[in-house]
């Protein structure tokens, strides 16, 4: 145990032995002064009862002296702050990993079965660095790199109601075969509150989508890589998980195309997994080959000497996960930080007990 200020305990310890000594003396001295003082008392003095009473009280006195001397000491111990000193050592073969996801309305299915598995992930991090993005027309950075997993796991579960939102919104109200809204008079209200919901998410994601067009992969993509914090200025292993269709339905061209956007990614010393969708949850939405679509994203990934996978059955996040955890962490600079925690438990107990005892020791003595 540490004291942050020994010097109370110092200076209070003496001050109380002084009391106790200057008090048991005056009680010596003063034994038979004061009063009024009865005679013959020799026959009481000798009754069982008196005896008892007698005894029962000396031990009662005892206690609360025993009491008031621990809650004192206790008290003078608090004052002092006791702690717990604590050397932690941060910062070295640590990896930084960045979810990029494309949240356009044709991917709900495949980010949110990734969004979900994505939590035993973030459970089997070790001091690795975790952060999300998210992009259709425009980036947002969504979760900032970080090593709290809790708040990363409680975001995840947020944004996959995100994804159940897009799924009812597509299932229910959107017609495939018109691309038009697909409701009646009584449905009306029902789809203003799911659209309230998915403005919350798509705000910031959908800036000049009109103008700009959606899934911009190259423009997410790079809107991540600069995510990461002091890009050039620390030697870190850096990782960004891309799930996307590589389905871009652009109006105009966009500032960086995804080939750009891996020689940035590969330029930067950062490896990009990513993960496409199988036929199956090809949305009639795309207007692009799927074919080209995947071999486009296969090459891309490939070029910053990351990984691709493909939805399916036997895609598991774990094969994900190890294939992350081969990519070797770079040593960093060690940052040794010294925590010193308040203890003050165990004597905050001691001063309850005492003072509780001597409530009930006081109210015993004077029945």
């Amino acid at each position: 145990m540490h004291l942050i200020h020994p010097s109370v305990l110092k200076i209070g310890l003496p001050i109380l032995a002084v009391l106790i000594i200057v008090m048991h003396v005056l009680k010596t001295k003063n034994k038979y002064k004061g009063g009024i003082k009865a005679a013959n008392t020799y026959f009481v003095k000798n009754l069982d009862a008196y005896k008892t009473r007698k005894k029962l009280y000396t031990v009662l006195s005892i206690v609360m002296e025993v009491c008031i001397v621990a809650s004192v000491v206790a008290s003078l111990v608090l004052v002092s702050r006791p702690a717990k000193k604590e050397t932690v050592s941060n910062g070295t073969k640590k990896r930084d990993i960045f979810l990029c996801m494309d949240v356009s309305y044709s991917l709900f299915e495949l980010n949110y079965e990734l969004v979900e598995n994505l939590e035993a992930v973030v459970d089997g991090l070790d001091g690795d660095r975790f952060g999300i993005c998210i992009f259709n027309t425009s980036s947002v950075l969504y979760v900032p790199m970080t090593d709290d997993y809790d708040f990363v796991k409680s975001k995840l579960e947020e944004i996959k109601e995100y994804f159940v939102l897009q799924k009812q919104y597509m299932d229910t109200y959107y017609d495939p075969n018109t691309g038009m809204l697909k409701y009646d008079y009584d449905s009306y209200d029902e789809l203003q509150e799911l659209q309230e919901k998915l403005d919350y998410y798509d705000a910031g994601t959908l800036v000049k989508n009109y103008q700009k067009g959606s899934s911009l992969i190259g423009e997410g993509l790079a809107s991540c890589m600069y995510s990461f914090p002091r890009l050039e200025e620390e030697d870190r292993t850096r990782i960004i998980i891309l799930s996307t269709d590589n389905s871009q339905e652009d109006l105009q061209k966009p500032l960086v195309e995804l080939d750009e956007a891996a020689d940035l990614c590969k330029k930067n010393d950062i490896k990009v997994f990513g993960i496409f969708p199988n036929q199956e949850n090809w949305s009639w939405m795309n207007t692009t080959n799927y074919q080209d679509d995947e071999q486009g994203l296969s090459s891309a990934v490939q070029r910053t000497g990351g990984k691709y996978y493909k939805q399916s059955e036997n895609l598991s996040v774990q094969d994900i996960v190890r294939d992350i955890e081969r990519e070797e962490a770079l040593e960093v600079e060690e940052v040794t930080i010294t925590k010193v925690n308040d203890q003050p438990q165990k004597f905050t107990i001691v001063l309850l007990i005492s003072v509780c005892l001597m409530l009930v020791t006081g109210l015993v003595i004077r029945l």
